[in-house]
């Protein structure tokens, strides 16, 4: 099963945060797990294989998106 999410901000410092807030999600992943998420200028790309259950993929779409919320309302908060 695959996925991919794309986000895109107004501005590239924005999708650079949140790239940067999710990219620890990259490095240790359980087997049967790929996550790799990745910018190019104002949007932010993540793919997601999932070699064993949906329910896996769902969880982690889920935590993805939690994350990026996470991020999302850090840099509203700092936001002149």
């Amino acid at each position: 099963m695959k996925a991919e999410i794309t986000l895109t901000y107004e501005a590239v410092i924005e999708a650079e945060a949140v790239a940067s807030a999710v990219s620890p999600d990259n490095v240790k992943v359980p087997p049967g797990l790929f996550v790799r998420t990745t910018r190019r200028k104002n949007k932010v790309f993540t793919q997601i294989e999932c070699e064993t259950r949906l329910q896996t993929l769902i969880a982690t779409i889920d935590d993805l998106l939690a994350c990026v919320s996470i991020a999302e309302k850090a840099f509203s908060a700092v936001k002149p």
